[in-house]
């Protein structure tokens, strides 16, 4: 999987929706950002903070 720091990984569409309201439209928005944070969101869940965290890898970046 490629991901592109301008957008966000597939991820479902309640999580998607949980990090567009707080937000966070970019995956370069989510680079620092605590896992903690993000879990706290209503619509994220464990799937989809691992893909967040794997397409951030890609560029040698991470959650917080």
């Amino acid at each position: 999987m490629d991901s592109s720091l301008d957008t966000l990984p597939k991820i479902g569409a309640p999580a998607t929706r949980a990090l567009a309201n707080a937000g966070y439209t970019a995956l370069r928005d989510l680079a620092g950002v605590p896992r903690a944070e993000l879990a706290k969101l209503h619509g994220m869940g464990p799937k989809a903070l691992g893909i967040l965290q794997n397409a951030l890898e890609q560029h040698n970046l991470s959650l917080g």
